[in-house]
């Protein structure tokens, strides 16, 4: 029984959890901001492409 209520109480997981899910976050937001600018610079590269043209 004393097995049992150390399992419940044993907190050790739990900042494994907190990290995966700070990772997760972080690449969500990295994959966003990429995007956006990805997204600027190709039409930064179209316009210099269009002015040479």
């Amino acid at each position: 029984m004393t097995y049992l209520k150390n399992f419940i109480n044993d907190e050790e997981g739990q900042d494994l959890v907190e990290y995966a899910l700070l990772l997760a976050f972080v690449a969500v937001a990295a994959v966003a901001v990429l995007t956006t600018v990805a997204g600027n610079t190709a039409k930064v590269f179209n316009r210099a492409s269009a002015q040479l043209t």
